[in-house]
């Protein structure tokens, strides 16, 4: 399931569950529409994947299934470091 992390991680904006402005890439690095638009060229910083909009949650299933509320912060190599990007062994 979807993290839905709160915030852009270049420019912290708030990014809200249901916001049709977040961008992720496939390891859930999570940016705003502007800074993946502009600065980012639609590519994640960490994994040079292609960022695109976040599924929205629908607010009936959000009690059930919150969204994060860990604000993260850009940091080199970001993605690489994930749970999701840990081979199975």
């Amino acid at each position: 399931m979807l993290e839905l992390r709160p915030n852009c991680e270049t420019c912290d904006r708030d990014l809200p569950p249901t916001s049709a402005d977040a961008r992720i890439c496939s390891f859930e690095c999570t940016y705003c529409r502007v800074c993946a638009d502009g600065a980012l060229a639609g590519r994640c910083p960490n994994c040079a994947g292609e960022l695109v909009p976040r599924p929205r949650r629908p607010e009936d299933k959000l009690a059930s299934y919150p969204a994060s509320t860990v604000r993260v912060h850009a940091t080199a190599s970001a993605c690489a470091l994930t749970p999701a990007s840990t081979p199975a062994t």
